[in-house]
């Protein structure tokens, strides 16, 4: 990595703590960041075709609210967006809202990748699970791999889930001077994770004996010049937030959202299709340091792709399937 970024825990990053909570058995979870008492500004981009998503109109540069209390990151597809009630909750029992009369209204944002029938398409994350991820968010420890938003979470899906992997959540975050940026994200990609730096793949689309990568991109090629291009289901979304301590007005967010995709785009291939629901939050946190959103964007993309990368690391094999962890396994052995 470049000398002049130090590499820091997301947790040093002030004024936002994240909490998860997941249903192991079932093979789904939430990932709370709350932000603060005063909440942050924060700017949203959405690409792909299939997004599951709660109050995103708020972030739009011409909606009246200046800042949201908090954002879910869930498993459950659209199912999934009830447990926006229990940060809601949570919050309201902290005294921390917008006061209309003598209500406190919290805003709470909400994206979910789809994580159903992986175990089961019966149970999916709700308010009681979500409450639990904001008493989790106190402790300010967040894990990766196989918790929150990520614990459902598969990659290189083109072909179905025969050869599909296992993937999860991953955190990673720099310091540039004064200027702190860093990301979290719940992988559940149609196509392949790819080291950002070597392109290598980690973990995707297997071939038929589990033994190596069947490379999705190839793959897509190769089936559209035979005329056999499968059809695009809206069961994949990679989701996630870009964290920063820099001075940024919701419109400006809402480019360093757009520029964090290009994260991605370094990480996942195929992405952005019409059966992913990719989206980013970019939240301004703090609101102390003054930075140039040129900078910043880039350090967005530049965190977001290695924290897609440490999903896949760091993910052990769960639910029958393997995961970078253990086909790197079997592939030193052979």
């Amino acid at each position: 990595m470049n000398t002049i970024l130090q590499e820091i825990p997301i947790t040093e990053i002030e004024h936002v703590k994240i909490g998860h909570a997941q249903d192991m058995e079932h093979a789904t979870g939430c990932t709370v960041l709350l932000l603060g008492e005063e909440g942050a500004r924060a700017g949203l981009d959405v690409r792909g075709g299939g997004p599951a998503s709660r109050e995103s109109e708020l972030l739009k540069p011409v909606a009246a609210a200046e800042v949201i209390h908090a954002v879910l990151l869930s498993g459950g597809s659209a199912f999934g967006l009830d447990a926006a009630g229990g940060v809601m909750r949570y919050l309201e029992e902290q005294g921390i809202g917008f006061a209309v009369g003598d209500v406190r209204v919290p805003l709470v944002c909400q994206s979910d990748i789809y994580d159903l029938g992986l175990v089961t398409s019966k149970v999916r994350p709700d308010a009681a699970m979500a409450y639990e991820a904001c008493r989790n968010a106190e402790k300010n420890c967040p894990a990766e791999g196989n918790v929150g938003a990520g614990t459902g979470a598969t990659v290189g899906k083109l072909l179905g889930p025969d050869t599909a992997m296992n993937s999860g959540l991953g955190l990673y975050a720099v310091q540039l001077g004064e200027l702190k940026m860093g990301a979290v994200v719940a992988v559940n990609a149609l196509g392949d994770i790819r080291d950002p730096e070597t392109d290598e793949i980690l973990a995707g689309l297997l071939t038929p004996d589990h033994q190596d990568f069947a490379d999705s991109e190839k793959t897509l090629y190769r089936l559209a010049a035979a005329a056999a291009a499968p059809e695009m289901s809206n069961t994949n979304t990679t989701i996630g937030a870009v964290i920063t301590n820099g001075h940024f007005t919701k419109t400006q967010l809402c480019k360093i959202a757009s520029m964090a995709h290009n994260g991605y785009a370094r990480a996942i291939r195929p992405v952005h299709t019409m059966g992913d629901g990719d989206s980013i939050y970019a939240l301004s946190v703090g609101d102390v340091v003054p930075a140039d959103i040129n900078v910043a964007g880039t350090l967005a993309a530049h965190v977001m792709a290695q924290a897609i990368r440490r999903a896949a690391l760091m993910t052990p094999p769960m639910y029958g399937l393997l995961s970078a962890q253990s086909l790197r396994k079997i592939r030193s052995r052979d």
